[in-house]
């Protein structure tokens, strides 16, 4: 390019400088930038390349890359005065930093590399070029990235003199590690002119996966190491050093092998640390698993495939004993920088398998202990592919370099990691294996943690789903609607619950609330009070009342057991809502008349457990097609606004037309979930007040003695017969008699009510002056009463009793056989 751009500098190490000196003394170099396609043409050739190299826009485009960048590696003429012909050309070695420019011009090549070379220039000098190859993947012509300096220029603008000997070396370096990288990742589309967004983002994108470009100085001879932690093998310029695992070049100065070593357990620890800091981001298995397995590709191996437990995959706790054959184990997730696709067919993602006894897999699994196969060969390859039918694994491996290394936790084999690099790359040696093992064990200590979040949510969601009431969709009086949704914060599992209970007198009890916090706890607590407001309930408390049970059993349970609750009674005869507030956000009521909402204005007690807070009950009349809202308040707040503006929100969708309950509850959700801001979970009960006809309620009252039974008898029989409900006489003779019969001879008073109440159902209610509640007693043989209400028992749906003030109520219900009956 025509302007300088920064690429960045990484001080040379063990010089004893300042690492922020070093970041500083980089300097602006003019880059060239050339993009090679898959032909090996040129397909983009920059201002700073025409300059670099002398050829033209014109003369450059389409033309073979090879027969413009012939740059290779190799020694100074200090080091290393004569040049050194081989097939790479009659090139002066300056630096064996990997493969080749040209080896990488010609697709041989899959990963990142860099190198220093000198060549003739265009006006007959002697340049000194820098240079850093990408490899490209995706969609599109685009194959390779070159980007390429003048060493000489960059070493004059530095100001030493030529007495002054310093090496300046390209490489890579996570874009992360270097000063103010989120600076460094905005100027790299600089580098980059007049490609378009498209190209010049999908480029910038792998250069900050694959490394972004460095250079180290050092005032003394050192031999910098290419990302893959060694210098890769060229044929007659090598040797390697013993015990070491690293191939050294032929132009590695006298003494530097220790340096070169130790460059490369630096890069390896620098990777892992690397690793180690994004992973885990996240507690979610799945999320975890993806991490865990990209963060290996490209830059330690070329493939990467993740095989976990299938009961560490359900969350059901950790696995049980060491793993055998008929372990069934799930590849989870699959990375590679191969062409899309190749993989898919023989290796799918979310495949369960049993690995056969024979194969380097299971020997991984059952001992525990990195497996390493430096080259698979046709044999091996031959061999692994006849252990699993229906497949042809040889083409994938063959040639390839193996490393399986297991992924264990408090020392049990949680799953396993196979990768493997392609043949055109150095294999894994013993250091690899070494740095794989020390992967996967941080790996696995990531994914157990993830495991058992996995694990205490399932058992928390468990525990809230038994928790939360199967509500039917359709109460005496009126139809309901629910929805529950949890929290996308950490710790999800929440307390919020709803509610409806069947109450005497076609009564329907509405309930919502909300214990505060989040977790196993939280559900807990829920699930207690719950049940305490059924038991209340059932038994006729009144609203406020009720409330005041639930805060003294709340401050019973503990000090930080708190909770917020609303409780409505409906009855459809009077067409009435009786409401208790404890601190929670006030219901909604739509009216049927016009179509508008309201917040209901309630008297606002303090949450439940606070203690010492008198409640009130407030009552509404509601008319026929009335529709009561109740949420908690994780529908309408969001942090750092004002609760007011949900509230309205809630008001204005509440009284959107919707075709069915289910309907107006789902334009609520989408109304007020927008934009996955609201992290707390979420319940809501809507009911349609649909009331009850008086032609469908009858009520007399009957004089209290033993002749009354058979009144009650005549009465039913002839209500029934006016709603046409010949089919239940029989029956409903029978359980009236039997009730009112207890009544006559248990309860008190001058008076017996009876009423009869038609829905989807038949209720009938017989009421006295007695409170006592009426015993299920056993009869023996000769005993002459204690039958009655065995028989309401087996005739009925459903009975019970309860007490109001002096007075008791015993009810039962019938079912119809002629059909609902609803508005």
């Amino acid at each position: 390019m025509d302007r300088g751009t920064e690429v960045g500098a990484h001080p040379g190490a063990g010089t004893g400088e300042d690492p922020a000196a070093g970041y500083a003394a980089a300097g602006r170099i003019p880059l060239a930038v050339v993009v090679v396609d898959r032909d090996g043409l040129v397909s983009h050739w920059s201002t700073g390349a025409r300059r670099l190299f002398g050829a033209t826009r014109e003369d450059a485009l389409g033309r073979p890359a090879a027969d413009l960048l012939p740059v290779s590696g190799a020694l100074p003429d200090v080091l290393d005065p004569e040049p050194l012909t081989d097939a790479y050309g009659p090139y002066e070695v300056y630096d064996g930093l990997g493969p080749d420019l040209e080896t990488s011009l010609g697709g041989r090549s899959s990963y990142p590399a860099a190198g220093r070379a000198r060549l003739p220039g265009p006006a007959g000098e002697r340049l000194d070029i820098l240079w850093w190859g990408y490899p490209l993947v995706g969609p599109g012509p685009a194959r390779l990235l070159v980007l390429a300096a003048d060493a000489q220029r960059l070493q004059a603008e530095r100001g030493y003199d030529d007495e002054v000997v310093e090496r300046i070396a390209p490489g890579f370096a996570p874009y992360t590690e270097l000063p103010a990288p989120d600076d460094l990742a905005k100027r790299l589309p600089e580098v980059l002119p007049n490609m378009g967004p498209e190209l010049s983002g999908r480029i910038v994108a792998q250069i900050l996966e694959l490394g972004y470009p460095v250079l180290e100085f050092s005032q003394y001879e050192r031999v910098p190491v290419t990302p893959d932690w060694g210098v890769p093998r060229r044929a007659g310029r090598q040797r390697a050093t013993a015990g070491t695992g690293i191939t050294v070049s032929r132009s590695v100065p006298s003494g530097a092998e220790h340096d070169l070593e130790y460059a490369a357990v630096r890069e390896r620890l620098e990777f892992l640390n690397e690793v180690s800091t994004g992973i885990g981001s996240s507690l979610d298995l799945g999320e975890t698993i993806r991490e865990v397995t990209s963060a290996a590709v490209p830059r330690f191996a070329d493939f990467a495939g993740t095989h976990l437990r299938a009961a560490v995959l359900a969350g059901e706790g950790f696995p049980d004993g060491p793993p055998d054959v008929t372990t069934v184990w799930h590849r989870v997730w699959v990375e590679h920088n191969d062409e899309p696709g190749r993989w898919d067919d023989t290796v799918p993602v979310g495949e369960a398998i049993a690995f056969p006894e024979h194969t380097p897999f299971f020997r991984c699994m059952v001992t525990g202990e990195p497996v390493l196969i430096p080259r698979i060969d046709e044999q091996l390859g031959n061999r692994i592919a006849g252990e699993f039918e229906k497949r042809d694994l040889r083409p994938l491996i063959t040639g390839r370099s193996l490393l399986i290394v297991p992924l264990k936790a408090r020392n049990v084999v949680l799953g396993f990691m196979v990768l493997m690099r392609r043949a055109d790359r150095e294999a894994f040696d013993d250091m690899d294996r070494t740095t794989g093992a020390e992967l996967a064990a941080r790996a696995g200590l990531v994914l157990d943690n993830a495991r058992m979040y996995t694990y205490q949510e399932n058992v928390a969601d468990t525990l809230q789903d038994s928790m939360l009431p199967q509500v039917a969709p359709r109460m005496a009086g009126c139809d309901i609607a629910t929805r529950y949704l949890p929290g996308t914060r950490l710790g999800r599992v929440g307390g919020d619950w709803f509610d409806t209970i069947k109450l005497p007198g076609s009564r329907t009890a509405l309930v919502v609330g909300d214990v505060m916090g989040h977790g196993l706890n939280s559900a807990a607590m829920m699930g207690q009070l719950r049940t305490a407001v059924q038991t209340m309930a059932t038994m006729g408390t009144p609203p406020a009342q009720l409330l005041r049970g639930l805060d003294d059993l709340a401050r019973r349970l503990g000090e930080n057991y708190l909770a917020t609750c609303l409780y409505a009674v409906y009855d459809p005869i009077r067409g009435e809502l009786q409401l208790s507030n404890a601190g929670h956000i006030p219901p909604v009521v739509v009216r049927a008349a016009n179509g508008r909402s309201e917040l209901l204005d309630l008297p606002t007690g303090a949450p439940v457990g606070v203690g010492g807070v008198p409640f009130e009950t407030a009552v509404v009349r509601v008319s026929p097609g009335d529709r009561l809202v109740l949420c908690t308040d994780g529908l309408v707040e969001v942090r750092g606004a004002d609760i007011g503006e949900g509230l309205a929100a809630l008001c204005e969708s509440a009284a959107h037309p919707a075709a069915s309950m289910d309907d107006a509850c789902d334009t609520i959700i989408r109304a007020l979930n927008t934009h996955g801001e609201r992290k707390d979970d979420v319940a809501l009960l809507m009911a349609r007040l649909n009331g009850i006809l008086d032609d469908d309620v009858a009520e007399w009252q009957l004089p209290r003695g033993p002749r009354e039974v058979a009144s009650a008898r005549r009465l039913v029989r002839g209500r029934l017969t006016a709603w046409g409900l010949a089919d239940a006489v029989e029956t409903a003779e029978l359980l009236v008699s039997e009730v009112v019969t207890n009544a006559v001879r248990h309860g008190a008073g001058d008076a017996i009510g009876l009423r009869l109440v038609r829905t989807d159902a038949l209720l009938c209610e017989v009421t006295d002056d007695e409170p006592t509640l009426p015993d299920f007693m056993t009869a023996g043989l000769e005993d002459e009463a204690g039958r009655g209400l065995r028989v309401v028992s087996r005739l009925a749906r459903e009975w019970g009793a309860s007490a109001s003030g002096h007075r008791k109520t015993v009810w039962f219900e019938q079912a119809l056989t002629s059909g609902p009956r609803h508005r």
